[in-house]
């Protein structure tokens, strides 16, 4: 594993070798004008926290020890990403199919980086850090797993974060959740039955 001189909190990312690709690409310049202001946050706000603790998906990427990358979805209802303090992530390991990839990963190289998305509001946050498997912690376990929800916890995944940054919508495309459709659609079938007492009101009133 190559160690870096890490000056600021986006070089966990800015690597020497694509800085040198933003300067042949112009966009260099920027980035620096981003560093000296402050750079990339490396704890986590109320409204950083607000946006994980509301998503239903994640997805965790490592790498092993040859440099081959990996990336593994997990989900569960809003919540079941947890903030347990402002640098730490927290999440129960539903059992799976078994492989374990990311934790033999993770074995290897604690390294680690989430991307969350929102297709909703087109919004998207990257989460750099280091990520550790907990095993045989009946307490953090129950802290993390969310209330009534129906699956088996196999182990927790408690996250650290380095830096994190939050992208521009530009070519998210839109998708609605369904929990969130249904809500509109409920919203707009109560409108139609207010709407329709309020006629059958004034029908009433101008007959002859």
């Amino acid at each position: 594993m190559i160690e870096r001189d890490i000056h600021y909190a986006s070089d966990v990312a800015f690597t020497p070798a694509v800085k040198d690709i933003q300067v042949r690409k112009g966009s260099r310049r920027g980035y620096e004008r981003m560093e000296t202001g402050g750079s990339w946050q490396t704890e986590i706000t109320n409204d950083l926290a607000a946006f994980i603790e509301s998503r239903t998906t994640v997805y965790l990427a490592t790498v092993n020890s040859d440099g081959q990358p990996y990336v593994q979805h997990r989900g569960g209802p809003p919540g079941f990403l947890k903030v347990l303090n402002n640098t730490t992530i927290g999440f129960a390991d539903f059992s799976g199919n078994r492989q374990y990839i990311t934790q033999g990963n993770l074995v290897d190289n604690p390294r680690a980086f989430l991307f969350l998305m929102d297709y909703t509001y087109r919004q998207r946050v990257k989460i750099w850090g280091e990520a550790k498997v907990i095993e045989n912690d009946a307490d953090l376990e129950a802290r993390l797993k969310p209330a009534d929800y129906n699956a088996r916890v196999e182990q927790a995944i408690v996250f650290t974060v380095t830096a994190w940054d939050a992208n521009c919508p530009q070519h998210i495309p839109r998708m609605i959740d369904e929990s969130v459709v249904k809500q509109l659609l409920s919203e707009k079938e109560q409108k139609i039955v207010e709407l329709e007492k309020k006629i059958a009101l004034l029908e009433a009133h101008t007959r002859p």
